[in-house]
């Protein structure tokens, strides 16, 4: 997949002044407000910009993905709601607002048994309860990412991240979520977000992370104020 081109430093430099209010990581406070004050075209390059850092695609997307204004802010609401759910009724799940989006994390040792893209038993009630909130919000998108630390060979952590990624979308698609909704990615060793030269930050990385985003059904309904909420 075509990676988003790596902007300038005076580019982003401007764009991160433009755009101070966007933060990356754990927020405790409502968005919508946030939404409205940021534009479609800002918050396209600036997902550019996050997306070609982190590697990841999805996290590119999901800040491009902002629309702004009026119908912003509506789709902020809603997301504001479902991740407050997620975050109240989803054990170990750590979650996370980022624009008009959610990104919720599960650290791999939560939902699988060392080496195995099997999700254990007292796991699959955190899947089922994010998935009778993924229903009840069902105007969204779902891309579902797989990763893993670097002990190992990078074919055998690539196939690890692949399956852990499918396990949770079978999971998800078995209690009830579209499967049109769902795309689920591995990456391997190649996306991590701490040291791997420690315990602590090889933990950081293996996770699975779910990114739910507004669809264009989702849009259609904000745009035209048939969104309730």
């Amino acid at each position: 997949m075509t990676q988003p081109q790596k902007l300038t430093k005076p580019v982003a430099f401007l764009l991160i002044l433009a755009m101070t209010g966007l933060t990356w990581g754990c927020q405790t406070t409502t968005n919508a407000g946030r939404d409205a004050q940021i534009g479609a075209a800002a918050g396209g390059v600036l997902g550019g910009l996050i997306g070609s850092r982190s590697g990841s695609w999805a996290k590119g997307a999901i800040i491009g993905a902002v629309i702004g204004g009026a119908t912003g802010a509506i789709i902020g609401n809603y997301m504001d709601k479902q991740a407050a759910e997620i975050d109240r009724n989803v054990d170990g799940a750590n979650v996370q607002r980022v624009g008009e989006s959610i990104r919720v994390i599960f650290d791999s040792g939560i939902l699988f048994s060392t080496g195995s893209s099997t999700i254990t038993a007292t796991s699959r009630s955190n899947i089922e309860q994010l998935a009778r909130i993924l229903n009840r919000y069902n105007d969204t998108n779902i891309v579902i990412e797989g990763h893993t630390d670097n002990i190992g060979s990078e074919a055998t952590n690539q196939l690890l991240s692949e399956r852990r990624a499918e396990s949770v979308a079978t999971l998800l698609k078995a209690y009830g979520v579209s499967g049109g909704r769902v795309s689920p990615v591995g990456y391997g060793e190649t996306r991590p977000v701490s040291t791997n030269e420690t315990e602590t930050g090889r933990r950081l990385n293996r996770r699975v992370e779910v990114l739910i985003y507004a669809n264009e059904a989702l849009k259609r309904q904000a745009e035209s104020g048939e969104l309730k909420l």
